[in-house]
């Protein structure tokens, strides 16, 4: 069976979960997923830098681990010093990193490109339409800052508009894009219907989780290993092991720290985004090489 069939048999069970489990069982679940396999799937960064490396010469993990670090600090500096394009910054580069993952065997050019990232967009405003007030309280929270409902509308209309516009000219440019087009809209209503009924925070964990991370590691296995299998699959989560720990020891530190305050959901959001921008980076130029 292919894994996006899968896929959605998983997601209408977790719609079929949410009648069942309160919104702070939501909450808690959410979070466990997104802690496991959504920081998971970035966890073995280092690792794919140094397999993608196009001198082929020997990269001291010292020196990667630098580098690393140097993006993510900027990362986490930008949300300390301006906190606006930041959370800006990390909802573009998001938005384009969806929206790759879902079209990653399409030949690329500078304008499909931005046909990723408008889908990507796409996708993350339709999860903050439907949600719109605890959205703007986040924004809130992280940047001081009110954005109205019509600037979300105006944005889906304005994303709506040149979907439409580059889907049909893609699909009298290139031929293996037409049938995925049609698939990858019907993908579109499947997430809109995930994000009606669910909360936020679960509603996200259902997309980020199942069409996101795991098709990432499914991805990134193959890379590393030449096929997915279980021992693969174990000798990823060995080689990421480590990274991920950290990361949960980060997040742990911020909740005690945290914890009975309303801003912790910001910090958290906050410190997502800085470790996401070095793997949206591998990731592109991992893609790129393909």
């Amino acid at each position: 069976m292919k894994y996006s069939n899968f896929a959605i048999v998983a997601s209408f069970f977790g719609l079929w979960l949410d009648s069942f489990i309160s919104n702070k069982s939501q909450l808690i679940v959410g979070f466990v997923l997104i802690l496991s396999f959504g920081i998971l799937h970035g966890a073995n960064d280092l690792l794919l830098i140094k397999n993608i490396n196009y001198n082929k010469k020997e990269i001291s993990l010292i020196k990667l681990l630098l580098y690393y670090l140097i993006v993510v600090g900027f990362g986490a500096l930008l949300f300390w010093i301006v906190p606006w394009f930041a959370l800006l910054l990390f909802i573009v580069v998001s938005g384009y990193h969806f929206g790759e993952q879902q079209w990653q065997n399409i030949e690329k050019s500078f304008v499909f490109k931005l046909f990723e990232f408008t889908y990507g967009l796409f996708i993350l405003l339709l999860l903050f339409i439907f949600h719109i007030n605890e959205v703007q309280e986040v924004i809130i929270n992280i940047t001081s800052i009110y954005v109205s409902d019509y600037y979300f509308y105006v944005g889906l209309a304005i994303t709506t508009l040149f979907l439409l516009i580059m889907g049909i000219y893609f699909s009298q440019k290139i031929i293996e894009f037409r049938s995925k087009w049609f698939l990858e809209t019907f993908y579109l209503f499947v997430f809109a219907i995930i994000f009606k009924v669910s909360s936020l925070i679960w509603g996200f964990a259902i997309y980020f989780i199942l069409w996101h991370s795991i098709p990432s590691i499914i991805n990134q296995v193959v890379h590393l290993n030449g096929k997915f299998n279980w021992k693969n699959f174990l000798l990823y989560i060995k080689t990421a092991f480590a990274y991920w720990l950290i990361s949960l020891i980060g997040i742990a530190i911020l909740y005690l720290l945290f914890k009975d305050v309303k801003i912790f959901n910001a910090l958290f959001f906050s410190f997502l985004a800085a470790i996401t921008f070095p793997h949206v980076l591998v990731i592109y130029i991992l893609y790129k090489k393909k």
